[in-house]
Order: structure tokens, then C-alpha cells, then sequence
């Protein structure tokens, strides 16, 4: 089972403000995330995926 990531975490893990991956979300650009009641998780996998994609790209 994979583990989950609030956004707050998410932003903790990536260095990145709140409001960065809140806008990430929004424009769809950032990790694959989705809606558990009221709460937006992201899979550990799928964090590490969008980190290995920016690397490839020379974005990070």
C-alpha cells in the first residue's frame, strides 16, 4: 500500500512554498494528487515521478 502526502508535506519535501504547490494543483502542472473527503493527498510515488521528470528536463 502506498504511503500519502498532504500538500503541506509535499511542499516540506520539495523545498517549496505552500502556495507554489497549491498553484501546481490549480493549473494542473505539478504531482499527481487526488481528493480523499475534504483532504488532497499525493502518493509518495507519484511525488518522486514529478522530481524524476523535472531532472530529466533540467528544471530542478
Amino acid at each position: 500500500m502506498s504511503r500519502y502526502l498532504t500538500t503541506e508535506e509535499v511542499a516540506l519535501t520539495l523545498r517549496t512554498p505552500l502556495e507554489t504547490v497549491r498553484y501546481w494543483r490549480h493549473v494542473g502542472k505539478g504531482p499527481k494528487s487526488f481528493k480523499l473527503g475534504r483532504r488532497v493527498l499525493y502518493a509518495i510515488e507519484d511525488v518522486e515521478a514529478f522530481v524524476q521528470e523535472a531532472r530529466k528536463a533540467g528544471v530542478a
